[in-house]
This record gives structure tokens, C-alpha cells and sequence, in this order.
């Protein structure tokens, strides 16, 4: 019997999208951006104590492989010769922190997640020690002082982990984000892994000078970090090294974006004074300034978009951060279980349509942009007995619903010029009913691609793009044209605006919970709560919670 012959396609390009809940590795046509296959492998997170959030690394670099492999016998299934994969891309959660030991390729602790609160008191002692009249960190490098950022996580580990500060003595430590870890790995590890970064990682490590491109001395100084374990940064597009091992051993890592620059590429905005949204573990606002490092007024972080090249210009955007968007979601699931799949939430919603006065504020792990509030924690509030899980399931689609109006409120008074429409992606954005109450929140129009995986599809971009792999243009009349749905808002702005004030009132009741006393006082107490979850009345709520779940109590 003849050999099947091999599907006749362009040249491919890979993306790993490594994210907080799920590990995904991506293939596309270079000529045309359609997906031709895929693997995702969802992932574990430790909560050790109240408020920390963390993951191995090796599990991480585990789920890596493991998505390449598997979407390589993807592909032979359909007859596509993986020989015509000429590059791969790298996105990545942001600001999460690895530490690594390079002679033995091991993790000298579990990575620090960026959702992660322990950094809180290291945070209060260093703001101390900035000068009120000269805040040079935010001057630097754009960003608030918080728990967010990875200098006071990799601060936090090098202050509490002996096995971390023996490594960094004997210089055996290196530090990376995940996409530092993922590529030293994935291009040899131990027998010659690169240690790099690109700059819009770097960026969000707070020891980043987004002016001059480089590592900070001064910032290295104030955080107390040796610039020895710090990898080295390059562009977003450009030949890092080569895959080592593997279904794909030999084919170039090539491009490297943290996964929120990532979508704002596949995106294409390009130009300034586009924007992007996207909906995943957390939601995130991103709005192009060009070649203008822009500071807001109005609480959003300023950081490096993208650099498509060595010798290419960086362009900058502006940044909303919600840290809980997605995540509220899996916390329905896992821990009230009020759902069993993250998909019964829509149906849930759309039974009742409203969540009858009830609002969700999800601040597990405090409040990000516009407030930047640590003390903030999560509750719902507006319950009377008619109150059921459909309508808690409304509230928390409502509540990544308002989260995204207040960062963009904030987005049009720093700009001048109010979006006239949201484009939109992420895996949320397939619920219709998310994707509708966005468009009555906002009263705009919001705009979803419908290829969804513009994260990916930003990686595979840069990746391809590449000087040494030139497989995919990225000029104006080579970009593929985005095929677009449109959620037109169907309230009257009345109607809008008073939900968002009830929203607002909800969020100023959520400040103030949390404490460095009532956090040490009695940990225990609350060691059941994810993330530090403080519910008004809470043994009333914790009940009402399990009687809405059908659970006895």
C-alpha cells in the first residue's frame, strides 16, 4: 500500500501561550493566520498559606513538552509534515518569578505567581524609603509600587529562602520570569541554555528602565537585587536559540511577548491609539501610545507594548490590570461548586438575566488598577432571600463587566479621546453573555475577533517575523484581515450608569478589610478562604452560600 502523502501547506509557526491556569501550544499558517492545531494542558496552583499563590515550575516546563508533543502527533494525524514548523513563539503569564539553580537546571523554590499577596509588608517597608518628591521607581519604570510586580517577589525569596541565598552566593542562581525559564530550558538548560527576557517581560519586573532598555542599577540598588542572576534582555523578535530536544529539536525560538503584549499584537493594533482587552485569569486593558512613554493620572501602569526586532523602535502602551476576571470564574467551580464546568455560568446567567441587586466585588488578592488597594477583599453584598446561585452567577459575569468600565473610564481621561469601540479576546469572551452585558456597560460597541487566540497568534507573529526566519510580513498589506462580531449595547445609558454607581458603592465597602494585624492575628481562621476571601456577614454568606449550592449545612 502507497505511503499517504503529506498535506501541502505554507511555513508554520508554534506558540507556547503559558498561562496561569493552562499551558497551550499553538500552530499556525504564516501566509493565511489560520490555526491548524492545538494541545492545552491545565495546570495546578498551590495556595500554602492565606494570600500566597504558587506553582511549580517543573510542571510548567512539564505541560511545555508536553503540548508540543502532542500537537505534533495532532498534526501528522492530518497529514501535515511538522518539518514546515520554521519557528516558535513564547507568551507568557507576566511577572511571575523563577528562581533556578543553573548548574543543576533545578527550581530552588516553586514560582511566586503574580497574583501573589505575601510581598504586602515587604511593599509598606520599601515605600518608606522612597522620597515623596521623587519617586523614581514609577519615574523608571512606570509601575506603582506593589505586590504585583516581580522585584519584591524575587525580594520576598531572597530575604526567606536559605537554599535561594546560598545558590545566589555561590552564583549558582539565576532569576528569570516564565519565559526566561521556558526558553533556558527548552534551548538546553544546563549544557548551554540562553538566559534572556525580551523587553516586555522585563518590564513588568520593576527593575526594568523602560527609557534606556535596560537593567537599572539604581532600581537593582533600592531592591537590594544582584544584577549577576538577572537574564539578559533582547527584543520581541528575534533568534534566541534553538529547540533542544523534542518533536521540533532544532527549530528557533524566535519570539518572546508577555502574553498581554502578545494580544495586543494579534490584535494588530498597531497604531496608536489602538486598544485591546483581554479576558483571561485576570483582564487586561492595553492601549498603544506609539513611540510616547505616556504616565497616567488615573491609576493605570505605563510599559513597554512590543520591540519587533533588534533594530526596531519599542512602542509603549498604557495599562488597566484587573487581577480577578477569569478566576472568579474557577472560583465558583472549585470552591462554592455552583458550577461544575466553567461553560454552566452563561446558562446559570441567562436563566435569570439580572442579578436582582446583587454585586460580586472579586478582590481575592486586593484590587489592581484604577485603585491599587491591598487592603481591598472580596464580597458580594445586595442579597435578600429571593437571591439564588443564578443570580451570584450573573453578578460575578457583571462584575469583570464593571472592573473593565472603571480601567477604561480611567484609559479615556489619561488619552483624551474616548475608544468609540472594545476590541476583545481572550477565552472568556466566547460567553455571549459576558461579550452583550460589556457592550450595555460600556454603551459602546465591543468588537470580538473570530479567531479568539490572538495571544497565540501574537507569539507565532513575532516568532515568524523574525530576522533569520522571514516567514510571516508583518506590513500593513500582508495582515490577514480580522473578521470581527459586534455586541452593540441594548440598555439605555441611564440604566447603565446606575448600575456602574451601585458597582462603585460595592467597591468602596470592599476597601479596608485586610490588615497587616487581622492577616498575622490568626491565619488559621481563615485558611479555608482562597486568596483571603472576607465576605460581609461571613458565616451568614458562607451559609447562604452552601444553602444557594444545594449543599447541607
Amino acid at each position: 500500500m502507497a505511503a499517504q502523502k503529506k498535506a501541502v501547506v505554507g511555513p508554520l509557526v508554534g506558540a507556547v501561550v503559558q498561562g496561569t491556569n493552562s499551558t497551550r501550544f499553538l500552530v499556525f499558517n504564516s501566509k493565511t493566520a489560520d490555526l491548524l492545531s492545538q494541545h492545552q494542558v491545565e495546570l495546578t496552583q498551590e495556595f500554602p498559606k492565606e494570600g500566597w499563590v504558587e506553582q511549580d515550575p517543573k510542571e510548567i516546563l512539564q505541560s511545555v513538552h508536553e503540548c508540543i508533543e502532542r500537537t505534533c502527533e495532532k498534526l501528522a494525524e492530518l497529514n501535515v509534515d511538522i518539518s514546515n514548523v520554521k519557528a516558535i513563539g513564547v507568551s507568557n503569564q507576566r511577572e511571575t518569578t523563577v528562581i533556578w539553580d543553573k548548574l543543576t537546571g533545578e527550581p530552588l523554590y516553586n514560582a511566586v505567581v503574580w497574583l501573589d499577596l505575601r510581598t504586602q509588608p515587604t511593599v509598606e517597608s520599601l515605600s518608606k524609603k522612597i522620597p515623596g518628591n521623587n519617586n523614581f521607581v514609577k519615574s523608571k519604570t512606570g509601575l506603582p509600587l506593589s505586590t504585583y510586580f516581580s522585584a519584591v517577589k524575587l525580594r520576598w525569596i531572597l530575604d526567606n529562602v536559605r537554599q535561594v541565598q546560598k545558590a545566589v552566593e555561590e552564583g549558582r542562581a539565576l532569576f528569570g520570569t516564565i519565559d526566561s525559564w521556558l526558553i533556558w530550558s527548552l534551548t538546553g538548560g544546563v549544557n548551554g541554555g540562553v538566559h534572556c527576557t525580551d523587553v516586555t517581560n522585563a518590564s513588568r519586573t520593576m527593575l526594568f528602565n523602560i527609557h534606556s532598555l535596560e537593567w537599572d542599577q539604581e532600581l537593582c540598588d533600592f531592591f537590594e537585587i544582584p544584577m549577576d542572576i538577572l537574564p539578559n534582555v533582547w527584543s520581541s523578535s528575534e533568534i534566541y536559540g534553538l529547540m533542544k530536544a523534542g518533536a521540533l529539536e532544532g527549530v528557533p525560538i524566535s519570539g518572546c511577548l508577555g502574553d498581554q503584549s502578545a494580544a495586543l499584537v494579534g490584535q494588530m493594533c498597531f497604531q496608536e491609539g489602538q486598544a485591546k482587552n483581554t479576558y483571561g485569569t485576570g483582564c487586561f486593558l492595553l492601549y498603544n501610545t506609539g513611540r510616547k512613554c505616556v504616565f497616567s493620572e488615573h491609576g493605570l501602569v505605563t510599559t513597554v507594548a512590543y520591540k519587533l526586532g533588534r533594530d526596531k523602535p519599542v512602542c509603549y502602551a498604557l495599562e488597566g490590570s484587573v487581577a480577578i476576571a477569569g478566576a472568579v470564574i474557577r472560583w465558583l467551580r472549585d470552591n462554592l461548586g455552583i458550577i461544575k464546568t466553567s461553560e454552566e455560568i452563561e446558562i446559570l446567567a441567562e436563566d435569570v438575566g439580572t442579578s436582582y441587586g446583587c454585586y460580586f466585588v472579586p478582590a481575592f488578592s486586593g484590587l489592581y488598577a484604577p485603585y491599587w488597594e491591598p487592603s481591598a477583599r472580596g464580597i458580594i453584598c445586595g442579597l435578600t432571600q429571593f437571591t439564588s446561585k443564578n443570580h451570584i452567577a450573573f453578578a460575578a459575569l457583571e462584575s469583570v463587566c464593571f472592573q473593565t468600565r472603571e480601567i477604561l473610564d480611567a484609559m479615556n481621561r489619561d488619552c483624551g479621546i474616548p475608544l468609540s469601540h472594545l476590541q476583545v479576546d481572550g477565552g472568556m469572551t466566547n460567553n455571549k453573555i459576558l461579550m452583550q452585558l460589556q457592550a450595555d456597560i460600556l454603551h459602546i460597541p465591543v468588537m470580538k475577533p473570530a479567531m479568539t487566540e490572538t495571544t497565540a497568534l501574537g507569539a507565532a507573529m513575532a516568532a515568524g517575523a523574525a530576522e533569520g526566519v522571514g516567514v510571516w510580513s508583518l506590513k500593513p498589506e500582508d495582515l490577514s484581515v480580522i473578521i470581527m462580531e459586534r455586541f452593540e449595547p441594548q440598555i439605555k445609558a441611564t440604566e447603565s450608569e446606575i448600575r456602574y454607581a451601585t458597582w462603585k458603592k460595592a467597591v468602596m465597602k470592599s476597601m479596608g478589610w485586610a490588615t497587616a494585624e487581622s492577616e498575622s492575628s490568626d491565619p488559621a481562621l481563615f485558611s479555608s478562604l482562597p486568596l483571603g476571601f472576607f465576605i460581609v456577614g461571613s458565616m451568614i454568606m458562607l451559609i447562604g452560600a452552601r444553602y444557594i449550592s444545594g449543599i447541607p449545612y
